[in-house]
């Protein structure tokens, strides 16, 4: 609302110093070229005489009969008022006044037919000109309206996508809070120990994921600390079949990101890429370098039927959709599968 009352005051004021200039300019040169005030007085009043009627119908039409009819709804009464005042204006001065009568010397030399026919292509002319001046008001107050109306469905989509935001983060967490908290659970029955020592990691992820993360950005050193408690917790539920790896690069720059952006995609790598009864392997990944944020998760490709298939999920479309609200077109995806071998490539632009 600041911008649109900033822009319209700067319009505003343009118009006033271009009509305040139309007006002088005459009176201006003048002036300079006569070195003379009487004479420039005079020829300020006489264009004054001139001009005053344009800058009435200009005036009326732009901050009355344009928003109030044209752009109202009442299109009809725009056109009605703008044609009556013209009538009634080029009008009287086709009507013979006293004052009007021309000198015989001139009559005789023009004659009085040529000189009536050159003063009402004089009035048409005029009339033509108090066309273009509402013409000129109509097109700045529709550039106005236009830009109006792109700037109120940017803001409407910017408060959809915030909304889609708030709701996709909401379905986030619940899901991974369940996640982890079945994880936990089926460690209490293996080793209880190692159990109580990983709720307190899981206190340290929980507090991250339910308050750090309500912000828009994080720091992408506190997002890898995450990630990598994360795959921690993840590999407990593993057996000695499993080999679990992780590289997280912390940046010495300060570098911000999305939170929780990749939860989905190391969900995804140990439900599909692990079994229980063949060797399997994951290996999670994250690097910064020259203002790009470079995810990488590779797992074991094991056949799935059904559903069950890697790529699947809300989770993982969640994220999805959530990189194209947050980074869009500067963002690629890239999936592939290779051998025995599965891999999701992330790669963001974020300065």
């Amino acid at each position: 609302m600041q911008t649109k009352s900033r822009r319209n005051l700067i319009i505003n004021t343009t118009q006033m110093v271009v009509w305040v200039a139309v007006f002088l300019i005459p009176a201006i040169i003048t002036g300079v070229t006569t070195r003379s005030v009487s004479q420039a007085w005079t020829v300020f009043l006489a264009s004054s005489a001139i001009l005053l009627p344009f800058f009435v119908l200009y005036g009326l039409n732009y901050y009355y009969l344009i928003p109030q009819f044209l752009h109202g709804g009442r299109a009809k009464w725009f056109y009605i008022v703008n044609i009556v005042l013209l009538l009634a204006w080029n009008s009287y001065k086709l009507i013979p006044r006293g004052d009007m009568e021309m000198p015989q010397e001139v009559i005789d030399q023009f004659g009085e037919n040529s000189l009536w026919a050159l003063y009402i292509g004089g009035v048409f002319i005029l009339l033509f000109m108090q066309i273009i001046v509402i013409l000129l008001a109509v097109g700045i107050r529709n550039v106005m309206r236009t830009n109006d109306t792109m700037i109120q469905v940017q803001e409407e989509r910017r408060k959809s996508a915030e909304a889609e935001l708030t709701w996709l983060k909401h379905q986030l967490n619940p899901h991974f809070l369940f996640n982890t908290l079945n994880n936990i659970s089926s460690l209490t029955q293996i080793d209880p120990d190692k159990a109580q020592e990983s709720i307190g990691q899981l206190s340290d992820l929980l507090r991250y994921a339910l308050y750090d993360s309500e912000t828009d950005k994080v720091a992408l050193a506190a997002e890898m600390e995450f990630m990598s408690n994360y795959v921690d917790l993840m590999a407990l539920r593993c057996n000695e079949l499993t080999t679990v790896t992780k590289d997280f690069q912390v940046p010495q720059a300060s570098v911000e990101v999305a939170p929780l952006l990749f939860i989905s995609l190391v969900e995804n790598a140990f439900k599909h890429g692990v079994n229980a009864r063949y060797p399997s392997f994951v290996s999670v990944g994250m690097s910064y370098a020259d203002g790009v944020i470079t995810f990488r998760c590779a797992n074991s490709l094991f056949e799935k039927q059904g559903s069950d298939h890697i790529g699947s999920g809300i989770g993982l479309e969640n994220m999805k959709r959530r990189l194209e609200l947050l980074y869009p077109g500067k963002y690629t995806y890239e999936q592939k599968a290779e051998g025995d071998t599965y891999t999701v490539t992330v790669t963001l632009i974020v300065c």
